[in-house]
């Protein structure tokens, strides 16, 4: 599956359009994690764990955005964007959204 942030994908054209593809995660913080983000945030940094999180929260919704374009059969995925929104306080649903495609050669 070929994932583009860009309307077009270099050397390909796109035969049809099969839709919007999406896929989505709801995170929320656990105690554990807001223990030492507490402690980082009086001394300044990185919040590793929190970072973490994050990241693992957009793989998962990348993830679930591809297998929703394996499922009408794109070769592609174009137009990709991130988003992120507070659902409630300390919980976070992160969206990966995209334009299905199929693609020639």
């Amino acid at each position: 599956m070929i994932i583009a942030t860009t309307e077009k994908v270099s050397n390909h054209d796109i035969t049809e359009t099969l839709g919007i593809v999406r896929g989505s995660t709801v995170r929320a913080r656990n105690i554990g994690r807001d223990i030492f983000a507490g402690l980082k945030n009086i001394v300044g940094g990185e919040i590793e764990e929190y970072t973490k999180l994050q990241a693992d929260s957009r793989e998962q919704a990348m993830q679930r955005m591809i297998k929703d374009a394996q499922s009408m059969g794109a070769d592609a995925i174009v137009n990709v964007r991130l988003t992120t929104s507070m659902v409630m306080q300390g919980c976070s649903e992160i969206l990966a959204y995209g334009t299905a495609v199929k693609l020639n050669g």
